[in-house]
């Protein structure tokens, strides 16, 4: 695999216009990318001046494959895009918001790396990051939806990186607890700041890193897999 580097190089992240994703974007700014755009479904929300600003829902499977014709020099790409809506495991009266909630924070996921993965083939390998979660291995009532996108997900991007392997791309799974965003502006716990997460992440992709366990909750909650049944 070839060695990445994040500075001068160019990178892609999604859901860029608050949050999580614009720590992400300014990160990898401050790690000397060369550029990086910023992906949002209304461009207008978006508001680093630093930033190429570019259109995406991660739900319109053409443009996405649109998006990964025209931006032929990407070599980082940060699957960041995702939603909560707060589904039990028997919530409302059909499965609409549940699909709702798999097409942005797993299908949405896995569109944007396949059509990109061979954008960063041909520009050297690069690296695909999954923002997923410390829910990709627990779960509360009130999550239960959501931590199935993220397992979902967590299991998608493992395979992932074993179908890229050949091609030198690196893919990093990327877990939190609670960060410090508007997905959880309600909720009185212990947050991370979203651009702690964001310097871990960029380190992890200079160092190599295929994980990157981001706080204490998320690495107590890998460590806690082998227990009993919640």
């Amino acid at each position: 695999m070839t060695q990445l580097t994040v500075e001068g190089s160019v990178a892609l992240v999604t859901g860029a216009n608050r949050g999580l994703g614009k720590a992400f974007a300014r990160a990898l700014l401050d790690a000397g990318a060369a550029k990086v755009y910023a992906a949002a479904r209304d461009v207008s929300t978006i508001d680093d001046p630093d930033v190429v600003p570019v259109a995406l829902d991660v739900t319109d499977h053409a443009q996405v494959a649109k998006l990964a014709e025209e931006l032929g020099d990407v070599q980082i790409v940060i699957n960041n895009a995702g939603v909560s809506s707060g589904q039990t495991a028997t919530s409302g009266e059909g499965l609409d918001a549940y699909r709702a909630e798999f097409e942005v924070n797993y299908f949405g996921l896995v569109a944007v790396s396949r059509a990109f993965a061979p954008v960063v083939a041909r520009n050297g390998g690069g690296a695909i990051v999954n923002m997923l979660s410390a829910l990709s291995w627990a779960t509360f009532e009130q999550t239960a939806n959501y931590s199935a996108t993220k397992a979902a997900g967590w299991a998608y991007t493992n395979g992932l990186r074993q179908s890229l392997a050949d091609q030198g791309t690196l893919v990093v799974a990327v877990h939190a607890g609670y960060i410090d965003t508007d997905m959880v502006a309600s909720i009185d716990a212990p947050k991370i700041r979203p651009e702690d997460v964001a310097r871990q992440v960029v380190e992890g992709l200079d160092a190599g890193a295929e994980e990157v366990l981001a706080d204490d909750v998320s690495r107590f909650a890998k460590a806690s897999l082998a227990g009993a049944a919640a």
